[in-house]
């Protein structure tokens, strides 16, 4: 099944840009235009691509189909650089899933080093990353496990140290009597979102059981670090992130010495990875000045 370059463009601007009048003026066409285009496209499909509303959003196939086109940009790009043409432009968009606390600590330098792709990035936790892979929602994922989904592979970046810390007023509060499976029960903690087992794997790790806190949802890598100097809660902070405020003391480590240590891996699809070579080395030189080793 063929289909039209035009007609899929006009489905990428939709779902990127979130109404038909924008992705109308992104392509220099009329709103009517890109209505038609759509309209013919699921007619040729034959299934719905697009959910109407404010913002347009993709269905199941009509997210697949936008991925398909940034993957051929992307595809488009690896040519226009073997070939060396100079003053072509390529249309390579790239969809990435990155866990939250990457973007915020290393990984910004690694997109920075490929100038001449766009990026859209999924914001997911580590250890779920790949699903998004396996569902080839993404191209290329930072993940928690060595692990490759189906036609993809991986490698290793290196570790990302997280270090427990609360506010010297939350400790005088919750830990007066020591950080233990008692007192971590009932001190309230930080937790990104339902999918973030970074405080369970902590406490498993210094008690050797499983305590079930009270919990914050913070979606935030850097309002974490603010709860926790606000007395909010404790949680674990990326040790890069709260370095400073160790040493100044508006935050003190829980547990000195004992960090947690989250191994990460790049995950590309196989069909890609030339295409996406550029980028793989980016992040792997990206990830050695960042991570531990």
């Amino acid at each position: 099944m063929q289909i039209d370059p035009a007609q899929l463009a006009a489905l990428s601007a939709v779902l990127r840009c979130g109404a038909f009048d924008l992705a109308a003026a992104e392509l220099n066409v009329t709103p009517s235009a890109i209505s038609q285009r759509i309209k013919a496209l699921e007619d040729h499909i034959g299934t719905a691509l697009v959910h109407r509303g404010s913002p347009c959003t993709g269905t199941q196939a009509g997210q697949r189909l936008a991925k398909h086109a940034g993957d051929l940009g992307l595809l488009e790009a690896q040519l226009i650089r073997d070939l060396s043409l100079t003053g072509v432009k390529s249309g390579a968009r790239l969809r990435l899933a990155v866990n939250a606390d990457s973007l915020a600590t290393w990984f910004i330098p690694a997109l920075a080093a490929v100038p001449d792709v766009l990026f859209d990035l999924v914001i997911d936790d580590q250890d779920h990353s790949t699903d998004w892979l396996a569902r080839g929602e993404v191209s290329a994922a930072i993940a928690a496990t060595d692990k490759a989904a189906r036609g993809c592979d991986s490698f290793a970046l290196g570790a990302l140290r997280y270090v427990a810390t609360a506010s010297p007023a939350f400790m005088e509060r919750w830990f007066v009597a020591g950080v233990n499976a008692d007192t971590l029960n009932r001190a309230p903690c930080l937790v990104f979102n339902p999918k973030d087992k970074l405080q369970a794997r902590w406490m498993a790790d210094v008690t050797g059981a499983r305590p079930t806190p009270p919990a914050h949802m913070l979606p935030s890598t850097h309002a974490f670090i603010d709860a926790a100097k606000a007395g909010i809660g404790w949680g674990m902070n990326p040790e890069v992130l709260v370095r400073d405020s160790l040493v100044n003391g508006s935050l003190v480590a829980l547990v000195p010495g004992q960090p947690l240590d989250v191994p990460l891996f790049w995950h590309v699809s196989r069909a890609l990875s030339g295409a996406i070579a550029p980028l793989t080395r980016a992040v792997r030189q990206a990830a050695g000045e960042g991570l531990l080793r």
